[in-house]
């Protein structure tokens, strides 16, 4: 009789009405995987194999496989959430194990931490104090506190000195201070041009430097003269000669051309210390500076010092670089996310919450920057919907039921068969 056999068929059924609804359950779940019952059939068998007459036994579940396949990408209002867009997995911190994840919805703890809403740690590649990313993967973290400032050490300058220039109706008659009784400071006839930039102190405290350009009487020969909140600083015994060849630009064997400051004692707005260490030494490249014949321009001028700052956005590149802006026009690279692959994505074990575990099966996880290795790219302010389609889910179910309405009907006929067999006289 086929009672067996059509009640493995209910099983069976019920199963695949169970995986088609929990998936229809999670189609709005970001970075959920559907999946699919693999079933088989059963045949008796015996050591010496299946008779090639034997008649089938059932059927069997043999497996729920996930499909990895790519879901579409959402766009959202926030840049801490993540959307792979290709292969591989977010990395999560689960107090010392790994999970795997394709659902990006991150946001930040309150001790700064990248977290998902468990609370588990994203993991990144560790950015070094220079911003250059490093091979060890550790967890996100963004710096809510104030950086801390950097006192300028290095101005570049770069500009173009009118080769058609006179010398000026004054000398340079430095030194000079702001802060004198009287002041002191250059007048115009005293130079042929300057340029001013902010520089800092070790406190982050901003000053003004200035750096004055003036021609001499020797043909192609100019001085640099500096001051800093109008007072020349101490440690400049001479000022710096500029000596071009007659092509307009500095010969190879005077490079580099600098201003050297070795001892500037920082003053506040009154003239007095403002706390900061002393002496600050600091340089002004000139080697980049031509004198030709045409109007005086800076075309580029740059220092490297900075005030302290306060985190003030966050932007992560498609490589997954992760990039913080602060209120002092600085940014950081903090790290890079960290993605996962692996040679089976089947073999993974579902731990719910859109999460997985390596397994065996699954192989060792092939950790690397987005972008290579077979990974995909990262979509910041995105996150990747359920791979799930509704319409091929309902067509699924309605298949299962008539599966389980045929199996049921089947057992009713051999209910049948047998009330037969049993009232014969």
């Amino acid at each position: 009789m086929g009672f067996e056999t059509a009640v493995s068929g209910i099983r069976a059924a019920s199963s695949q009405l169970g995986i088609i609804g929990n998936n229809i359950a999670n189609s709005s779940t970001s970075g959920f995987k559907q999946a699919r019952g693999e079933f088989s059939d059963v045949f008796a068998s015996s050591a010496l194999g299946v008779a090639s007459n034997s008649v089938g036994r059932g059927v069997e579940m043999t497996a729920i496989a996930q499909q990895f396949t790519q879901g579409n990408i959402s766009f959202t209002d926030s840049s801490l959430d993540l959307a792979i867009s290709g292969s591989g997995f977010f990395m999560l911190d689960d107090g010392g194990s790994t999970r795997f994840t394709r659902s990006g919805a991150f946001t930040v703890d309150s001790e700064g931490f990248v977290t998902n809403n468990e609370g588990l740690r994203l993991q990144a590649f560790e950015a070094d104090a220079a911003g250059q990313i490093t091979g060890l993967v550790d967890d996100v973290r963004l710096t809510t506190s104030q950086i801390e400032p950097i006192p300028t050490s290095e101005i570049d300058i770069t500009a173009n000195l009118d080769s058609r220039e006179e010398v000026p109706l004054l000398a340079f008659a430095a030194p000079f201070d702001a802060f004198a009784s009287p002041p002191t400071a250059p007048s115009a006839d005293m130079f042929n041009g300057s340029t001013s930039l902010t520089i800092y102190d070790s406190l982050g405290n901003p000053h003004a430097l200035t750096t004055y350009f003036v021609k001499t009487a020797t043909p192609n020969e100019w001085e640099a003269h500096v001051t800093v909140d109008g007072v020349t600083p101490g440690g400049v015994a001479a000022p710096q000669t500029l000596t071009f060849d007659s092509t307009g630009q500095f010969p190879t064997a005077s490079l580099p051309v600098q201003v050297s400051v070795a001892n500037y004692d920082p003053l506040d707005a009154s003239g007095n210390p403002t706390g900061a260490v002393t002496p600050q030494s600091f340089s002004v490249d000139l080697s980049t500076t031509t004198q030709f014949g045409s109007d005086y321009g800076v075309s580029f001028i740059s220092q490297n010092g900075f005030s302290s700052g306060q985190l003030r956005g966050v932007e992560i590149s498609d490589t997954g670089v992760i990039f913080a802006r602060y209120t002092n026009g600085q940014s950081f690279a903090l790290g890079q996310v960290a993605l996962a692959n692996f040679a089976n994505q089947q073999g993974l074990q579902p731990l719910g919450s859109t999460a997985w575990a390596e397994t065996f099966a699954s192989g060792v996880a092939t950790v690397s920057e987005p972008g290579t290795a077979g990974l995909g790219l990262i979509q910041s302010g995105a996150l990747e919907d359920s791979n799930v389609d509704i319409t091929q889910q309902l067509v699924n179910m309605i298949t299962a039921q008539r599966n389980f309405q045929a199996n049921a009907q089947v057992i009713q006929t051999e209910d049948t068969v047998t009330q037969t067999v049993i009232n014969l006289r």
